[in-house]
């Protein structure tokens, strides 16, 4: 095949959720609700976290990190896909898509390797609690956040050379509602052979990584605690891992399905594993640590309260 230069494809066209007019007015509410509840949650969970000193504990400032990564990391796809619900043809350009894969790419790394530093904190803070404070100083704790941005960004760069190295000379729709890796690549007229072996090494080392940092965290914070005598206070010392296990659950569980799901998958069900993870769990997260977090509810209570 004749290699096409990139700039022959000016444009993409998002082919968004669904065809279908009847949903479109229903969907576009039903996410713009979604987004909204993820902003306010988000916002809220980072503002009670800066300026509550109740808050200002190494748990917290990574949960605000968390919350950061959240909002933009949903800001970064839902707006278009609310475009998709109300224009007739929602266009991006090619340095808008790469720019929305890039930031698309950050974030969702960065969440991986968030959720394993949450997960070392609490394993520092059972396993090892008269050395809490020392070994979670606040500048361990910023060195683990540059961390995980650096890996984000280093993946994202990573991902959008090799992109930009492929040529669209074709089809110029996505059959996605944003820019992401895979429905890029079934477009392209070039080689896909660096981009597909950077999925596999930048995805599997991002995921593996901060999974096997989880387990092997979890794996001795369980030990801990089943030395505890008393089941009162096995169940008090594992209820601080409670709201952070199930953001775990839910967001490997619906990466995994995305990015490692069984060929046989249909596209609908691709689009159901994006939508959950681009758009329900940047929700949840906030609203999984306010429900299930003693002292974010106490703080909320508070807060509200006086207001």
């Amino acid at each position: 095949m004749t290699r096409c230069n990139h700039s022959t494809v000016t444009e993409f066209v998002l082919d968004g959720l669904t065809h279908r007019p009847e949903l479109q007015l229903p969907l576009f509410f039903l996410f713009l609700g979604i987004y909204g509840v993820t902003v306010v949650g988000n916002l809220g969970m980072i503002f009670l976290i800066t300026f509550n000193s109740k808050l200002h504990s190494p748990m917290y400032f990574f949960l605000g990190n968390l919350s950061f990564l959240d909002l933009f990391y949903s800001s970064v796809v839902t707006p278009k896909l609310l475009g998709n619900f109300v224009w007739e043809k929602n266009i991006i350009s090619y340095s808008g898509c790469m720019t929305q894969l890039f930031f698309f790419c950050v974030f969702a790394i960065g969440e991986c390797f968030m959720l394993s530093a949450m997960a070392y904190d609490r394993y520092v803070a059972i396993c090892s609690p008269l050395l809490y404070s020392v070994t979670m100083s606040p500048k361990v704790c910023n060195m683990l956040v540059i961390g995980v941005y650096t890996m984000g960004t280093w993946g994202a760069v990573a991902h959008i050379i090799a992109m930009t190295r492929i040529s669209f000379c074709g089809d110029n729709v996505i059959h996605h509602y944003f820019c992401d890796i895979f429905p890029l690549l079934k477009l392209a007229c070039s080689s896909t052979l660096v981009s597909d072996l950077l999925v596999i090494f930048v995805g599997g080392l991002s995921v593996l990584t901060s999974a096997l940092t989880i387990i092997i965290s979890y794996a001795f914070i369980i030990a801990s605690i089943l030395r505890i005598s008393s089941a009162e206070g096995r169940s008090k010392t594992f209820s601080t891992c409670g709201s952070h296990l199930t953001a775990v659950g839910v967001f490997y569980g619906s990466v995994t399905f995305m990015y490692f799901k069984p060929s046989s998958s249909n596209m609908a069900q691709e689009q159901v594993a994006s939508v959950f993870y681009t758009t329900v769990i940047p929700m949840l997260n906030p609203l999984i640590y306010s429900l299930r977090n003693k002292d974010v509810k106490n703080v909320l209570r508070n807060t509200l309260g006086k207001r």
